[in-house]
C-alpha cells in the first residue's frame, strides 16, 4: 500500500449517542442544515458524501439520483444503512479519503462536514476529492476555524498561547485541527477549487445561550448572521461553496463507479467483490458495504508467502 497520512478510524465508536443524541446539540444539527441547503444544488446525477458517519445530514441530499455514503468507519455505515435503509439511491462505502476508490469525474458533486478537522494532509485529501468531481461540480466543504470570537477573545485576555490570527493550523490532540480561514482558502485553490460563497456557521455556540435563549431564536439569529462570512469570518464552523476547475472529463453514470485505489484501473464485479485488472487488489462487498479498509488480494498473498517459507525450512537441511 501507497503511505499516507494516518487516518480517524471511528470503528466502535458511540460517537452518535456521545456527541449529538445525549447532548443538546439541536442548535448546531439545524443551522449546519440550513448552511447546507444554502449552498447545494438540491438536485444532481449522483453526490459522494465524505465522511458520512451515522447518516446524519445523507438525507438533505435526497434530491440527487445516487448518493455515494462513504466513511472509514463500518460501524458508523451500518448504523447510516439503518436510518437511509440499503436500497434505492444510496451506495455504502468503506474507504480512506487519502485513497478515494471511485473513479476520477465520476461525482457532480461532494458533501464533507465535520471531517476535515481530522486530516493531518488537508491538500492531499482535497486533490482526490477533486478527482472524482467532474468540471464545474459543487464540493460543500465544512471546517472549524481556529479565528473565532472565544478564541480571539482569550487570546487577549492572554488565557491561551496559541494565536488566532496566525494563519498555521492548530493541532488541540492528535489527529484534531482548527484551520483559519485564509490558509482553507488558500488549500483549495491550489487543489482546484475556486471558493463561491462563504457562510459563517453556529456564532451562538455556547452553553448558555443554548440553555436561556429558546432554540427558534438561535436558529433565526445564526440564519441572519451566515452570510456576513462572505465579508469575515469570526465563527468556530465555517461552510464554503467551491466549484472544481480544470478539465477532468466526467465519467459516464452507466459506467464503472469504483477505481483501484492503488493503481487507478477500473474495477470489475465478481461474485461479491471487486478486482482490480492489473492484480492489485480484491475488495469485499459484505453487507451491502463496499469494503476498501481491506485488500483481500494482499492477505491472500501474504497467506501464500508465509505457505512458501514455512514448505521451504521443512526442506531446509538441518
Amino acid at each position: 500500500m501507497m503511505d499516507t497520512p494516518p487516518v480517524c478510524d471511528y470503528e466502535g465508536s458511540d460517537y452518535r449517542d456521545r456527541f449529538w443524541e445525549s447532548k443538546p446539540r439541536s442548535y448546531e444539527d439545524r443551522t449546519e442544515r440550513i448552511a447546507l441547503r444554502r449552498l447545494l444544488p438540491p438536485r444532481g446525477r449522483r453526490v459522494v458524501h465524505l465522511g458520512a458517519g451515522f447518516g446524519r445530514m445523507t438525507c438533505e441530499l435526497a434530491g440527487y439520483d445516487q448518493v455515494i455514503v462513504l466513511d472509514y468507519s463500518r460501524t458508523m455505515l451500518r448504523d447510516a444503512q439503518a436510518r437511509l435503509g440499503r436500497e434505492g439511491r444510496y451506495v455504502y462505502v468503506a474507504a480512506d479519503i487519502y485513497r478515494l476508490p471511485l473513479a476520477d469525474g465520476s461525482c457532480d458533486a461532494a458533501v464533507m462536514e465535520r471531517v476535515i478537522h481530522h486530516m493531518a494532509d488537508v491538500c492531499a485529501a482535497l486533490r482526490r476529492i477533486r478527482a472524482v468531481l467532474a468540471p464545474g461540480a459543487p464540493f460543500v466543504l465544512e471546517y472549524a476555524s481556529k479565528r473565532h470570537l472565544k478564541s480571539v477573545l482569550r487570546y487577549c485576555l492572554k488565557c491561551q498561547a496559541w494565536s488566532p490570527f496566525d494563519c498555521d493550523p492548530v493541532a488541540f490532540e492528535p489527529l484534531y485541527f482548527n484551520f483559519h480561514p485564509d490558509h482553507m482558502a488558500r488549500c483549495l485553490r491550489e487543489c482546484g477549487f475556486e471558493t463561491r460563497r462563504r457562510l459563517a456557521v453556529s456564532y451562538f455556540r455556547v452553553g448558555a445561550l443554548k440553555r436561556l435563549v429558546p432554540l427558534s431564536v438561535l436558529v433565526a439569529l445564526d440564519r441572519l448572521a451566515q452570510p456576513t462570512g462572505q465579508i469575515a469570518v469570526y465563527s468556530p464552523s465555517v461552510f464554503t461553496l467551491n466549484i472544481a476547475t480544470g478539465s477532468t472529463p466526467p465519467a459516464a453514470l452507466d459506467g464503472p463507479l469504483f477505481k483501484c485505489p492503488l493503481c487507478g484501473a477500473l474495477l470489475y464485479a465478481e461474485g461479491d467483490a471487486l478486482i482490480c485488472p492489473s492484480g492489485d487488489g480484491r475488495w469485499a462487498v459484505r453487507d451491502g458495504i463496499y469494503d476498501f479498509k481491506e485488500n483481500l488480494a494482499s492477505e491472500k498473498a501474504a497467506e501464500r508467502r508465509f505457505d512458501g517459507e514455512e514448505h521451504e525450512a521443512r526442506l531446509a537441511p538441518c
